[in-house]
């Protein structure tokens, strides 16, 4: 088996926490994908997150999320939408998917 054919059936997600994903923002290049309904989302969410609801990843994903091996930070409300939408983007190829939970153990700001 080819090294490449071995990432494929490895691929999976990375679960990290809020501040992990803190310090990875700051990184050039970094993706933040809010999975949450587009009311939450607008009632509060972290700033420059990108909203495409959990039930939408499928049909919206590779139309918007064009570089599979950009870095992906995902969140929703509780972390369960966030490790089911993690899931499906390694399911589509998605390389370096980090869930870091629900946006109630955020301790960071939030912008509405």
């Amino acid at each position: 088996m080819k090294e490449a054919d071995t990432q494929a059936v490895t691929a999976e997600y990375h679960k990290i926490t809020p501040e992990e994903a803190k310090e990875m923002m700051e990184q050039e290049g970094v993706l933040i994908l809010d999975v949450r309904t587009a009311d939450e989302f607008s009632a509060g969410h972290i700033e420059n997150a990108v909203l495409i609801p959990d039930f939408e990843i499928a049909t919206r994903a590779e139309t918007e999320l064009t570089d599979k091996n950009q870095t992906i930070l995902i969140y929703c409300r509780s972390g369960r939408r966030s490790a089911s939408a993690a899931k499906q983007l390694v399911d589509l190829g998605y390389t370096a998917v980090y869930d870091f939970g629900g946006i109630i153990d955020w301790p960071y700001d939030t912008v509405r």
